[in-house]
């Protein structure tokens, strides 16, 4: 299992942490943030694959800011898969 923590952007949240195991994410943890809703996205995407993540959340924004902390997670998880390819190649 690959750990790897996100900092995020023009978020309540400021950071998100997961675990990948091959492109599968797991174990999403928010800090920050509102604390119902950012319960539940773990919740629902725990087992995902990093594409499904992205094809669910990218683009979605919060009110006035540019993107939201689901958009931010699409982010963290790509991120962090090309990070666990370059550990792996490393």
């Amino acid at each position: 299992m690959f750990h790897y923590d996100y900092k995020t952007k023009y978020t309540c949240s400021r950071l998100i942490s997961m675990d990948l195991e091959g492109d599968k994410v797991y174990n999403v943890v928010f800090t920050g943030g509102c604390n119902g809703n950012l319960k539940a996205i773990p919740a629902l995407i725990d087992g995902w694959s990093v594409d499904e993540i992205e094809k669910k959340l990218t683009g979605i924004t919060c009110g006035e800011r540019p993107t939201s902390c689901g958009d931010q997670l699409a982010k963290a998880v790509r991120e962090a898969y090309h990070a666990s390819k370059e550990t792996i190649l490393a």
